[in-house]
């Protein structure tokens, strides 16, 4: 298993953007689409923890590494 960075919900949505995706609104959460997939990225201070950063991986279609790629 690959081991995850660090990374705010800011530097997700940095990565997010460059893949393609814009911002559609902001609930609790912030709300990306590409078009076809919509990811949902928390907005609370910190880091945002393993567990939810793999499901915005699987939520956005892309791989750990293609995501990081973005980076």
């Amino acid at each position: 298993m690959v081991k995850l960075p660090a990374m705010t919900a800011r530097e997700v949505e940095a990565v997010l953007q460059r893949a393609g995706f814009v911002f559609v609104r902001q609930t609790g959460h912030r709300i990306w689409s590409n078009g076809e997939r919509i990811v949902s990225v928390p907005t609370h201070p910190g880091d945002i923890p393993p567990g939810t950063l793999r499901n915005i991986f699987r939520l956005s279609g892309m791989t750990i590494d293609e995501f990081l790629s973005h980076r």
